[in-house]
């Protein structure tokens, strides 16, 4: 299973914006003493650490089929995009609302807030590239009509999600930074400042939680959506061989890989090699629009029928070198073989 370019290219940028914009959120809360800055930088920091986990659970996922993982280790990708969801509600959010507590308890005192403003710029247009750059990876997933947040929640790139979600809780985190800052001396009332981060900590907790219910859902085994069911069905139907379409089970598995499972039954009359035929046109026919299907499954009643009469005939003779004169015994065969 291999992620595409798109993706590692939104980490990247979302890497090397976040290295850059924590680095001068550090050094001018530093020479500010703003709380809201100190925050905004632990939460660049986080972010960068959250991107780094995410390039290894890539990794991880595109480790090869084993005997032990017969379906690959794609929801791997999945483990980690969890454990990033839990870093981000516990070293983002609750270290953001901790100092801002902390902060409010001491009542810093009011300095120039010039450096900030600056800083908040820069971290805004580096934000805002990579949240462009995820922005338009989503885009181009995007269906006719269908919302950026539909698509979000639709597709099964989780990468992509993640780095989209932390970049416009970034965004929104500046914003507040930038107005706690501006109103603490507007009204010269210092606890704004660290009443921002507290604000800014409550936005990482609610993009964690939005992290961590994807991430959940996609290793308890979620399906395609109703859609993509409604087009892989009207598919099968399709093929002159195909007599009835059961039921479409399907699971993704990583993040270019989904396993499905179809109760198929052929026509009556079609024989076993009739049968094989149309297993193939299907799988082709199937794959073509959705190639992220690497797993294809058919159960059909027809070809157990055909399998089962074959199975009454006398058993083929064997040539003195082992190889059949006729083909094997269908009695184990499966419906199809495993796409």
């Amino acid at each position: 299973m291999k992620t595409g370019a798109g993706t590692r290219r939104v980490l990247f940028v979302a890497i090397a914006g976040d290295v850059a914009v924590a680095i001068a959120k550090f050094l001018v809360a530093a020479m500010t003493g703003s709380s809201a800055m100190l925050t905004e930088g632990i939460h660049s920091l986080v972010d960068t650490g959250n991107e780094l986990l995410l390039l290894f659970g890539v990794r991880r996922g595109r480790r090869a089929v084993d005997e032990w993982h017969a379906f690959g280790y794609g929801k791997a990708t999945y483990v980690w995009s969890l454990i990033v969801a839990l870093s981000v509600f516990s070293v983002g959010g609750g270290v953001s609302v901790y100092e801002g507590i902390i902060s409010l308890t001491r009542t810093p005192g009011l300095t120039d807030p010039t450096w900030n403003y600056v800083v908040l710029a820069i971290a805004a247009a580096f934000q805002g590239w990579s949240w462009r750059v995820s922005q338009q990876e989503l885009g181009r997933r995007r269906r006719p009509g269908e919302s950026l947040w539909r698509t979000s929640q639709r597709d099964m790139d989780v990468l992509v999600y993640t780095v989209f979600v932390e970049d416009s809780a970034a965004l929104i985190g500046i914003a507040l930074a930038a107005l706690g800052i501006w109103l603490s001396h507007a009204l010269d009332r210092a606890w704004l400042d660290p009443a921002a981060s507290v604000a800014i900590g409550l936005v990482l907790i609610a993009s964690a939680a939005l992290l961590a219910h994807k991430s959940v859902a996609l290793l308890l085994g979620a399906s395609l959506d109703p859609e993509q069911l409604t087009v892989l069905r009207r598919i099968i139907t399709a093929d002159p061989a195909v007599e009835r379409v059961g039921h479409l089970l399907t699971m993704r598995l990583g993040p270019d890989s989904v396993l499905l499972t179809a109760a198929v039954r052929f026509h009556r009359q079609l024989t076993l090699d009739q049968v094989e035929q149309a297993i193939d046109r299907l799988e082709h026919a199937i794959k073509v629009p959705y190639p992220s299907i690497q797993h294809l499954y058919l159960e059909s009643g027809a070809l157990k029928q055909a399998a089962a009469s074959a199975a009454k005939m006398p058993l083929p003779e064997v040539s003195h070198d082992g190889v059949p004169a006729t083909a094997a015994r269908p009695d184990d065969k499966p419906a199809g073989p495993p796409r």
